[in-house]
């Protein structure tokens, strides 16, 4: 069996693939993603094995029933995507499998909305993971899920949603952006703060929590901006900042400022869920 690889602009073979099982495994991986960084505790505000950070309609059961609602969404995306040159057809398709996924995301968490830019950040990675060469890297992927992600989607509704409100109020760019951008806050700062954590000598927790850190402390999260405004967002990333400069969550005094983070973003009613999507894509990535 032959399969077409993207490379550049044209379609190349790959010979003796199984494609579905391939789609399957990157399906798999993405859903482990948001699994993992479901149950990765303590994170400052967000849903983890603690409790519901703050959120109201979320907690532990419904991540890891909306994770799981996912993976046939990916499935599609990898499978349709295996082959295919990057054009408009293929950007549209995406989105239509992704609004599909996100409608079942919907019926898991009885109307919460709680993976919705995951939806759009992991399908990116893994529809640039089906039509790239094994051996592509992280950086590979994230430019080839930038190419698809500057297309234009011809069906898509004009909906006056909270992210696209926020990036015109403060003038940032939200997940479109960072996808735009071949994902900096993911290969420039995340999966650097994972790795780094590891030659530190970190537990597996510990790394990942740095990464998400490293992420919060530089990048302009919507979902921080829409629920607490420029307080929370400086809230955030000046509190993630003194937990890495504390050394990070493995160490007591970085992992008293993590809990002291926790503590203000909860008050303010402010959860930096973009970090969260992005650390997701570190944790998919990374494996």
């Amino acid at each position: 069996m032959q399969l077409a690889v993207q490379s550049g602009s044209a379609a190349i073979a790959w010979p003796h693939i199984d494609g579905q099982a391939r789609a399957a495994e990157f399906a798999d991986l993405a859903v482990d993603a948001l699994i993992a960084e479901a149950l990765l505790t303590p994170k400052p505000a967000l849903v983890d094995q603690r409790g519901s950070g703050a959120h109201r309609d979320l907690n532990l059961h419904r991540m890891l029933r909306s994770a799981r609602a996912l993976r046939d969404g990916f499935y599609r995306m990898a499978i349709y995507t295996r082959g295919r040159c990057i054009d408009v057809e293929l950007r549209e398709q995406l989105a239509r499998i992704g609004r599909a996924a996100e409608r079942r995301m919907l019926l898991a968490t009885c109307g919460a909305n709680s993976h919705r830019g995951a939806i759009w950040v992991l399908g990116l990675l893994v529809a640039a993971k089906a039509m790239s060469a094994p051996d592509s890297g992280a950086a590979d992927l994230a430019a080839t899920a930038s190419r698809i992600a500057l297309l234009p989607d011809r069906w898509a509704q004009a909906a006056d949603s909270h992210g696209r409100r926020v990036c015109q109020q403060y003038g940032v760019g939200g997940a479109r952006g960072e996808a735009i951008a071949a994902f900096p806050h993911v290969i420039e700062v995340g999966l650097p703060a994972l790795r780094a954590a590891r030659r530190r000598g970190a537990d597996e927790s510990c790394a990942r929590l740095d990464a998400l850190m490293a992420i919060m402390s530089r990048l302009d999260d919507t979902c921080l901006l829409y629920r607490g405004g420029r307080a929370a967002l400086e809230t955030a990333q000046g509190g993630a900042r003194a937990v890495l400069e504390a050394g990070g969550a493995s160490t007591p005094e970085g992992r008293r400022r993590l809990l002291q983070l926790d503590v203000q973003l909860v008050a303010m009613n402010a959860s930096p869920g973009g970090c969260a999507d992005l650390l997701a894509a570190c944790i998919f990535l990374d494996r």
